[in-house]
């Protein structure tokens, strides 16, 4: 008996930590991206991050009212849509990069079937050569591509990251295949204050930028 109890309380705290990670809905379009999430919960395999994740990135946008976002890796389109959820609050806009073509074209049509592809401008192609091409300056930048090349990504994006503005990056738990070498480079940086948010099973990175002189 009181194993089965135990059972149904560690399910039903299971189930409320899963609710208690979408944010409120406050509208059509919430209810819409919400629903989507929901429904698609167990099918973000492929390369995707976890529902708490995204949440991460969802508050880190709205706190701080960012608007041009950049993501570096774009798979299905899990992360894409939590960060596009956010930005749909901020008036912002995301530009994500995805290398492989039938990811890309699943994410398309996840960011429709979700409600925010007027927020997502999506791009197919290696970011190798795409980031360091970018014009455009940005105040929020999610790396979830190679890891081996975070460090590269970085230098790439650094002059075009606002003051204020904020590189994250995933699996920063890791400590391997060029995640210890990106960590020791921006964790000296004195323009950055870098934290890990351990919150994130995987770890991700979150680096202020603080002002635009190293």
């Amino acid at each position: 008996m009181i194993k089965k109890l135990s059972i149904s309380v560690l399910i039903m705290a299971m189930q409320l930590s899963v609710f208690c990670q979408y944010p409120n809905v406050n509208n059509e379009l919430d209810k819409k991206i919400k629903s989507f999430l929901k429904g698609n919960a167990d099918s973000w395999n492929d390369m995707n991050i976890p529902i708490a994740d995204g949440k991460i990135l969802y508050d880190i946008i709205i706190k701080n009212n960012y608007k041009n976002a950049l993501e570096i890796g774009t798979s299905t389109g899990h992360s894409a849509i939590w960060i596009a959820w956010a930005l749909s609050k901020t008036g912002g806009k995301l530009t994500t990069i995805e290398i492989d073509k039938e990811r890309y074209l699943q994410a398309k049509s996840n960011f429709k079937k979700a409600g925010v592809e007027k927020y997502i401008d999506a791009k197919l192609g290696d970011a190798h050569e795409i980031v360091p091409a970018i014009e455009d300056s940005f105040d929020f930048v999610f790396s979830d591509a190679d890891k081996y090349w975070y460090k590269n990504y970085f230098i790439a994006m650094d002059p075009k990251i606002k003051d204020g503005g904020c590189f994250t990056a995933h699996n920063t738990a890791m400590k391997g295949s060029g995640i210890k070498e990106f960590l020791d480079y921006i964790e000296g940086l004195k323009n950055y204050k870098t934290t890990i948010d351990t919150s994130s099973r995987s770890g991700i990175s979150v680096s202020y930028k603080i002002d635009g002189k190293q």
